[in-house]
């Protein structure tokens, strides 16, 4: 009884744990409802799985900063 009560805890720390890794600061499908802009607009990668806050374009960075796109400018315009 003892060590079940040890491997149930263990378990939902590992949830817990895991749960907290996957909720990172990543693009969120949220964001691309909210300003109407895919994904490639804040990412340079072109897959999803490869998203980090490393393949921010300008765009992602302003938006990082500034939690929206409005007021952004794209360089050349």
């Amino acid at each position: 009884m003892k060590m079940l009560k040890l491997i149930v805890s263990l378990l939902a720390a590992l949830a817990l744990v895991l749960g907290g890794l996957t909720s990172g600061g990543i693009g969120k499908q949220e964001y691309t409802k909210k300003e109407k802009k895919p994904c490639t607009f804040c990412h340079s990668s072109k897959s999803p799985k490869d998203y980090s806050e490393k393949d921010l374009t300008d765009a992602g960075k302003y938006y990082k900063e500034k939690k929206t796109l409005e007021g952004y400018k794209p360089k050349g315009s």
